[in-house]
């Protein structure tokens, strides 16, 4: 299959145990000019991906057989970097942000607009670079003079150690590994913070005027973040895989 401008298509492989879901979902990726094949579960997934590799999973957490979360941690355990969206009913953050550690790219609140998915789709295939382990999966994350030490929840400036709240780092980290991407509020509101009652993206901007004011970065002449009127924010920085200290 390929494209108007024929190149060819990009083949995503769309897992969810509910039918309904890849009944609705195949079409309107189909008509964008996506190649799709399904699965029902995780390992289904992985038998299909064996025989005929996506460029992309987008697949579904709670699942028989084998989960979302687990479906990343064994293709990441075989070396597979593919890249994964994943999509859940599930509202907590940690659960977010341990699917993000563990390697998947995107995380996708259900029920969500099929316009969005596939607009993350493309954002992470746009990121992607065959064969190598993405943002995502490293652990240590480097732009300029700031350093991020995602498994030890670390961060510093300059060789110095700055301390940001945990919603804050969450924040970073998830700007960090989706670099020149205009990420909106609502965006980040329900990615990073789900379901939690109470909170608006008041709550997104207050965590970006922490970040700034830690990492001595001006709005004006911004470093790391900057603002996107009517849009929302993006890390303007160059970010790099680093290695351990």
């Amino acid at each position: 299959m390929t494209g108007t401008d024929g190149t060819v298509a990009p083949h995503v492989l769309l897992v969810d145990d509910e039918q309904a879901i890849l009944d609705g979902l195949a079409p309107f990726l189909e008509r964008s000019g996506v190649r799709v094949s399904t699965a029902a579960d995780g390992e289904a997934a992985l038998a299909t991906h064996a025989r005929t590799p996506a460029d992309i999973l987008v697949c579904d957490v709670l699942m028989p057989r084998l989960d979302g979360r687990a479906l990343v941690r064994r293709l990441r355990a075989d070396g597979d970097w593919t890249p994964v969206v994943l999509l859940t009913q599930v509202g907590e953050s940690y659960e977010r942000s341990a699917a993000l550690e563990e390697g998947a790219d995107d995380y996708l609140n259900k029920p969500f607009d099929p316009l969005e998915l596939l607009a993350r789709v493309r954002a992470v295939l746009r990121r992607a670079v065959p064969g190598v382990p993405s943002l995502t999966a490293s652990d240590v994350l480097v732009s300029g003079g700031l350093r991020v030490d995602r498994a030890a929840r670390r961060a510093t400036l300059d060789g110095r150690t700055v301390a940001l709240t945990p919603k804050a780092s969450l924040l970073l980290d998830y700007l960090m590994t989706h670099p020149g991407e205009l990420l909106t509020r609502e965006r980040l509101l329900s990615t990073l913070w789900g379901f939690e009652s109470m909170v608006t993206t008041r709550a997104v901007d207050h965590r970006v005027a922490e970040i700034r004011r830690v990492l001595d970065d001006d709005p004006a002449d911004p470093r790391f973040v900057e603002t996107v009127p009517a849009g929302g924010y993006r890390f303007c920085g160059e970010v790099r895989r680093g290695g351990r200290a």
